[in-house]
């Protein structure tokens, strides 16, 4: 029985996100926290330099601050939303327990990088939550103007998973001089040994 990704409606053996939206998603859990951050930045709006030439549209006082920026900033909207699909994921997950109280935006978006496998199998609402971390993501790239980065495709990944010797072979990829880790089974790469490892354990065409 086969279903449709909830964000892009490709087909998919099962669950409720394909693999690509899936670790798309994961990637921009990691990134929300870091732009976020970066909008104290753009606080201050840009003049244009020294030799600003003043005019009657210019003259006179000028906020010194971007209130557009403000806003989002006191209005936590981004936090708020990102925990808002935490406290959902944990009442669906388990109907027992209370809202988790509010923990920061980092805090959250770790949380739900951590459940991400829970969720592209068992959570309905997964294609909307990825629609909407997509969409904060934008927002937040709409001010600071920070071009989204390409990851680095490095191969499969070869750890093995079980005693029966099940190698993962999930698709590993990194931002630029980033770490290594492979999103599905959790195993890392670290230092040049490992990556030549994983290099010449891969299988043919797979690099």
């Amino acid at each position: 029985m086969t279903a449709s990704c909830g964000l892009c409606e490709d087909q998919v053996e099962a669950g409720y996100l394909c693999t690509r939206d899936a670790v798309r998603l994961a990637e921009r859990l990691e990134r929300l926290p870091d732009l976020a951050n970066e909008l104290v930045d753009f606080l201050v709006p840009p003049r244009s330099g020294f030799g600003e030439l003043v005019t009657a549209r210019t003259a006179g006082p000028r906020s010194p601050i971007n209130e557009d920026v403000l806003d989002l900033m006191q209005s936590n909207h981004v936090g708020e939303v990102v925990h808002s699909w935490r406290v959902d994921v944990q009442r669906e997950r388990w109907p027992d327990h209370g809202a988790p109280p509010p923990a920061g935006l980092a805090a959250d978006c770790r949380w739900l990088g951590m459940e991400l496998e829970w969720i592209v199998a068992h959570y309905p609402a997964a294609g909307d939550l990825a629609r909407e971390v997509r969409g904060l993501e934008s927002e937040l790239r709409s001010i600071v103007g920070d071009p989204v980065p390409r990851r680095q495709r490095l191969g499969l990944c070869v750890a093995v998973t079980d005693d029966q010797g099940t190698v993962c072979g999930a698709v590993l990829s990194r931002l630029p001089d980033g770490p290594v880790r492979c999103r599905w089974c959790g195993c890392e790469y670290k230092g040049e040994t490992d990556l030549l490892l994983l290099r010449h354990y891969q299988p043919k065409g797979a690099a």
